[in-house]
């Protein structure tokens, strides 16, 4: 199963304000950027509670009916009509292994202590990183502390009008790669991938 992040950040690094707001953010996303591109290739969502909770308010389900799992030991708030919503809990790892057993292919991990947890456990392929050309100050970091490096090779680097997007990607040998081996205003994205 592979596993992607698409997210953008303020320049100083933060997914949010402390209170989870996005008021930082370009309405509508702001100029095109790859995300109706790339949500054509997920199969699933894992958000964290707080995500879910924070696009609760959105007023409109942005994931049609994608499957979302939200990571919580507590019971959910009531999902929108048409959202395929399902609570899930337990280390990163499982979850991946869990996702992969039901078929899921491609999943999108969102939310900060989301996204930090399934870094730090080798399980993410794919950053795609857009950077909004707003420093917030402080709010919600899109990573956090780490117990080692980990290298990333970058793929791609755009600056379009007014943003900037990288694409990374992680290392092949990232846990998730391992476990599948043993069971069968306006902004611009940065692509990273692993070494």
């Amino acid at each position: 199963m592979k596993a992607s992040v698409f997210i953008g950040t303020s320049l100083d690094g933060f997914i949010a304000r402390a209170n989870g707001d996005l008021d930082f953010l370009p309405p509508g996303g702001g100029e095109p950027h790859g995300y109706d591109e790339f949500m054509a290739t997920v199969d699933a969502l894992v958000i964290g509670r707080k995500t879910f909770e924070t696009v609760l308010t959105f007023g409109t389900w942005p994931y049609g009916e994608k499957r979302v799992f939200v990571l919580s030991t507590r019971p959910l708030a009531t999902s929108p009509t048409g959202a395929v919503v399902e609570r899930m809990s337990g280390a990163p790892a499982d979850i991946a292994w869990q996702l992969a057993a039901r078929g899921i292919q491609h999943v999108y991990v969102d939310g900060g202590i989301t996204i930090q947890r399934f870094l730090q456990a080798g399980l993410i392929q794919r950053l795609i990183i857009t950077r909004v050309p707003v420093l917030i100050g402080s709010g919600i970091p899109l990573f956090g502390a780490l117990q080692r490096d980990i290298a990333l090779t970058l793929r791609h680097a755009s600056t379009p009008a007014v943003s900037s997007r990288v694409s990374t990607s992680l290392p092949p040998n990232s846990a998730c790669t391992r476990r599948r081996s043993h069971s069968k205003a306006h902004k611009a994205p940065l692509v990273m991938r692993g070494r």
